[in-house]
């Protein structure tokens, strides 16, 4: 699947600011603004959906040789084998679960550990889901949305976030990833890893 992006154009990101009659907090460095002290090569992954090859990937992976790889989820319906590829790589990296990786299961099971919470066992803190990851050597942070999301104006997977996260709506779930964020240290860099972009606000997310 990567080896298609092998020959794609490099991209640049672009920060842009608005203005507002209200305080606003200091802001942080574009990416612009590093470019000349410090260049960060970010590979990001997006719904694989079963369309891994370990191998290939893998190598497509080591000729791009980024600092960091950033997987939106959705790797399969549940594909644990897929994820533990993943968390095997040899890459610095942050991971958020899509819709698709809880496809099946509705609710933990207290009997035996359903293909969920395996996925996030085996991702272990590189899952990001409501939390930050910080990568100090890139002076990047990694802030993860809510886990599992198919976006929309419902929470999908109700009863895995309320048991997991404590998550009971969607003004819980923009709080919780607003706290994620606070205490980022000053010189990073924030990046939201979600995957469903925010939709107005955060809440949505």
């Amino acid at each position: 699947m990567l080896s298609a992006f092998l020959h794609a154009p490099t991209l640049s990101f672009l920060c842009s600011s608005s203005s507002s009659p209200q305080p606003q907090p200091k802001p942080r460095p574009c990416l612009s603004s590093m470019a000349s002290s410090s260049l960060v090569r970010i590979a990001v992954v997006g719904d694989v959906h079963d369309d891994w090859d370990l191998e290939e990937d893998a190598n497509a992976l080591q000729f791009l040789k980024p600092d960091l790889v950033l997987f939106t989820g959705d790797f399969g319906n549940e594909n644990l084998e897929l994820v533990q590829d993943v968390a095997a790589l040899n890459f610095p990296k942050a991971v958020i679960l899509g819709n698709h990786d809880s496809w099946s299961t509705q609710q933990f099971s207290s009997k035996k550990k359903d293909r969920v919470q395996l996925q996030l066992e085996c991702l272990g803190q590189e899952h990001v889901g409501y939390k930050r990851l910080d990568f100090p050597l890139l002076k990047l942070s990694i802030v993860g949305g809510r886990p599992f999301s198919c976006g929309g104006q419902q929470i999908f997977r109700k009863r895995l976030l309320s048991a997991r996260y404590g998550i009971q709506d969607m003004e819980g779930s923009a709080k919780r990833i607003y706290e994620a964020a606070l205490g980022t240290p000053e010189d990073h860099l924030v990046i939201l890893l979600a995957h469903n972009g925010p939709t107005g606000v955060l809440a949505v997310n």
